[in-house]
């Protein structure tokens, strides 16, 4: 039985919500079935051994890239250590009424049974029946066992999704929790970094961010001692980096046939702004059909890529804008697939042109991954808010606003995101920039509301006769809140 102590959760950074939840649910006196996702190395796994301590009724692990007969050895050795003597099953059907049968004797002390499936989709083999079977034993008897927990967990998010969690088979509206598990925020970042011995500053933490994102496991590649960018140098650039390899695995863990997957992101890589299905669809020469969508959508359930509207001529276009928003795939397409084999690549060209760049489209996507805490910082953290990005049809170049929120009290914030490294300087020349673009915004979309130009720094304006005509004006520290 899984018994709560003071020291359990130590070594588990952030996840307030997600950890109350697995208590309410393990608390609820009924039969639960919990589908637990989220992009690889991002947690899962971690989160529910460390929570529960290892004290499962049953737990397995599928292998990846395994065919059926692995699947079942790993099954049948899972069930070997809990205690089952029989032989090894031929089929899921099988397998799961063993499994059933393993289960009953355990359930006669009235404890709560908590059984735990790890990488559940790999067990989902061609012609393998698995996703039938598991709704049978749910269906036929686990779902009327009041003391059961049952836990399943998968990197294939839009495979959990779609077999599991929207299911229009056996397992219908059989889950009765999900959680979605998403990358760190910032504040947890600066946490794991703190309950590592790390002496960082919020600099570094941002700027590693901006690479690596708030994945757990990539973090934990990071030496204590090291600047970001001898991080990022031996991670990516030294020979056989361990996020050089990491690249591929990430992909073929998550998708069968992962090349039209890393075409996208790649695409998307060279166009931060974002483009529509159709763009797309033309760059690629491929069709925009049923197919182009479902890939989108994988890609949106696995935190790769954002779809978010665009505002023009008074309405949205539906169609929207997919915007690469992973940290870590950005970073990739962006400098070590275009590069030679330099170790010392990054810590060389810190303050060029192309790096310079980079730091500037990514901390917007930094900003737009903490839209909450913006939301907190300007006090507006209750009022409804849609979120969407403009692009002028006036303006020289087509310029874009990339962050506009939308509030329900009739107020627009026109969000302009700059980077630097030290106080920013707004002159004559942004500060115009910045008005022609509210009165572009006003003029084409014909609203009504009251538009507020906002800037998110770094560290902050300097002193200047410009910018005391920025009344919201937020900074990296707004970004850290909790």
């Amino acid at each position: 039985m899984y018994q709560k102590t003071e020291n359990m959760e130590e070594a588990i950074i952030g996840r307030e919500q997600e950890l109350k939840a697995l208590d309410k649910y393990y608390a609820s006196g009924k039969a639960e079935f919990i589908a637990v996702y989220g992009r690889r190395r991002v947690g899962k796994t971690f989160l529910v051994r460390e929570h529960f301590h290892n004290h499962f009724a049953f737990d397995m692990t599928g292998v990846l890239e395994g065919n059926k007969n692995e699947q079942m050895t790993a099954f049948h050795m899972a069930m070997k250590t809990y205690g089952y003597r029989g032989p090894k099953n031929r089929t899921w059907l099988d397998a799961f009424q063993s499994l059933r049968e393993l289960l009953e004797g355990k359930l006669e002390n009235g404890n709560r049974c908590v059984i735990f499936i790890d990488e559940l989709p790999c067990l989902d083999t061609p012609r393998a029946g698995f996703v039938h079977a598991l709704g049978h034993f749910w269906n036929s008897w686990a779902n009327w066992q009041p003391q059961l927990m049952l836990i399943v967990c998968g990197s294939a998010t839009s495979w959990m999704v779609r077999n599991i969690i929207d299911d229009h088979g056996g397992l219908h509206d059989r889950v009765t929790h999900e959680i979605a598990l998403h990358p760190f925020t910032l504040a947890e970042c600066e946490e794991y970094f703190k309950a590592n011995g790390f002496q960082w500053e919020r600099l570094s933490i941002l700027q590693t961010y901006m690479a690596l994102g708030g994945i757990p496991y990539y973090l934990s590649l990071i030496n204590r001692g090291e600047s970001p960018a001898m991080a990022i140098d031996r991670l990516f650039f030294k020979e056989n980096g361990e996020l050089q390899r990491e690249y591929r695995r990430l992909f073929s863990s998550l998708f069968r046939n992962p090349s039209p997957y890393t075409d996208i992101v790649s695409l998307l890589a060279k166009h931060p702004k974002g483009l529509t299905r159709d763009e797309i669809a033309k760059a690629l020469k491929i069709e925009n059909n049923g197919k182009l969508s479902n890939m989108l959508l994988d890609l949106v359930y696995c935190d790769f890529i954002r779809k978010y509207n665009i505002r023009e001529r008074k309405v949205k276009i539906n169609n929207g804008l997919y915007q690469l928003i992973d940290f870590y795939t950005f970073f990739y397409n962006t400098f070590f697939s275009k590069t030679t084999m330099e170790e010392y690549y990054w810590t060389r060209h810190l303050g060029t042109s192309v790096v310079n760049t980079w730091h500037g489209l990514a901390y917007e996507r930094v900003c737009k991954a903490h839209i909450p805490q913006i939301k907190r910082a300007l006090g507006f953290e209750s009022v409804a808010t849609e979120f969407y990005s403009w692009r002028s049809r006036t303006l020289a170049e087509g310029a874009q606003i990339d962050i506009i929120i939308d509030r329900a009290d009739n107020i627009i914030n026109l969000c302009e995101v700059k980077y630097s490294e030290g106080e920013y300087t707004l002159d004559k020349d942004e500060f115009l920039k910045i008005r022609n673009r509210v009165e572009a915004f006003r003029k084409e979309t014909g609203t009504r509301s009251t538009i507020l130009p906002t800037l998110i720094t770094t560290f902050g304006l300097k002193k200047g006769m410009y910018e005391d005509q920025i009344v919201a004006k937020l900074t990296m520290e707004d970004l850290f809140d909790n």
